[in-house]
């Protein structure tokens, strides 16, 4: 059994997440504000949950993460950066941009997807994430072509700790490029870790991998009490890399 949260309930203590069935399941209910997923996550706690559940939080042991460091850029995907790195300076077809279309972003992470259905992210999460934007701690990676959004990713920044949410792509590579520009801007402001949350191979072929949820909440400690990062602007990812 897990905990229900009501709207003024603590989250109980990580360490109560569950080892078996829904490894990682720490509670359910309360409410979606943009102060309860504040408070989530600057304690390594996050809301995953599909159409017609309650609200459930999650603390995953072992935590997928992506060391800034470690990022990994293919040579296809090198090639792909190159050419958008070119358009931006000639002001070309190609452009990224932060914080634009923050909503936008996350409407297409819910879109359906070719190999199946959308994601969990529902209006409420909207809702939620938007809040957070508005207050400063959601920020939003966007590929443009022409105009048009074809590439983003998403997620939660406090102090120096980024939580990454979700990503999408229109076009190849899309959503690796908007990838590309977060993890250099991050790194050149002091980052060095980001939240993945969940074990994919997809994570793991660009240089995330899981360490034990007791590092991770210390990292996360630290972190989080780091100034905030102001200036969101893309940074250049192969100069980075170098």
């Amino acid at each position: 059994m897990i905990p229900w949260l009501e709207s003024n309930t603590p989250f109980p203590d990580v360490s109560n997440a569950l080892t078996i069935d829904a490894p990682g399941l720490l509670a359910a209910g309360a409410d979606l504000s943009p102060q309860r997923l504040l408070l989530a996550y600057q304690h390594g706690i996050f809301p995953w949950f599909s159409e017609g559940q309650p609200i459930l939080w999650w603390s995953t042991d072992p935590r997928m993460v992506l060391r800034t460091d470690a990022f990994r850029i293919s040579d296809s995907l090198r090639k792909t950066l190159r050419r958008v790195e070119r358009s931006m300076a000639e002001g070309g077809r190609w452009q990224v941009r932060f914080d634009s279309a923050f909503e936008e972003v996350m409407r297409a992470c819910a879109a359906p997807r070719r190999d199946g259905p959308g994601t969990w992210i529902s209006k409420d999460i909207i809702a939620g994430y938007t809040g957070l934007h508005a207050m400063g701690h959601a920020h939003s990676t966007e590929l443009w072509l022409d105009g048009e959004l074809v590439g983003g990713a998403y997620g939660v920044c406090i102090g120096h700790m980024f939580y990454g949410e979700s990503m999408f792509a229109r076009v190849t590579d899309g959503s690796k490029v908007a990838l590309a520009y977060l993890v250099a801007f991050l790194r050149r402001n002091g980052v060095t870790m980001i939240d993945c949350q969940q074990e994919t191979g997809h994570l793991a072929s660009l240089g995330a991998a899981p360490i034990p949820r007791a590092a991770f909440l210390e990292h996360v400690r630290r972190a989080i009490h780091e100034p905030e990062i102001t200036g969101w602007v893309p940074a250049p990812p192969l100069e980075a890399a170098r």
